[in-house]
């Protein structure tokens, strides 16, 4: 099971990918298999040597009960050092930032694809979009005619 995060590929291009492991709780990994996990506004900050997810929500799972346990909590992503410094050349960059892309399972643990992204404009949506439309319009066209 693959969950992308369609709000980053949809404002940013991704330059650069790398693969982190995450650092979670068992009802969090419960939750996750069941596809409860929202990463829209969620964001990849580092501090001193270490990466962080923060602002990715992932709910309670029900069945499970912890009186305090924080959905939005920053949870500590797991890079070689090399890895880091280089996100940290790329993110010092103007106008680039460090968006979690996806979160997927990989031999029984999660990992979660943190992509470089550089800010999409307003009239490159709305190009990818009209790419998209016409790309669907001739698939209807050819499905009619066959």
């Amino acid at each position: 099971m693959r969950i992308i995060n369609k709000k980053a590929l949809h404002n940013y291009y991704i330059v650069e990918s790398f693969e982190a492991g995450i650092i979670l709780s068992g009802s969090e990994v419960k939750s996750i298999r069941l596809g409860r996990i929202e990463l829209a506004a969620s964001y990849v900050k580092i501090l001193g040597r270490e990466a962080f997810l923060v602002n990715a929500l992932i709910p309670e799972y029900q069945p499970g009960s912890s009186k305090d346990y924080d959905p939005i909590r920053s949870r500590k992503l797991l890079l070689h050092s090399n890895q880091i410094n280089s996100l940290i050349g790329k993110n010092a960059q103007k106008g680039s930032v460090l968006v979690p892309v996806s979160i997927y399972e990989k031999n029984n643990r999660f990992k979660l694809e943190v992509g470089v992204g550089k800010a999409k404009k307003e009239f490159d949506k709305r190009d990818v979009i009209k790419a998209r439309d016409q790309e669907r319009r001739i698939e209807q066209e050819f499905r009619g005619k066959e």
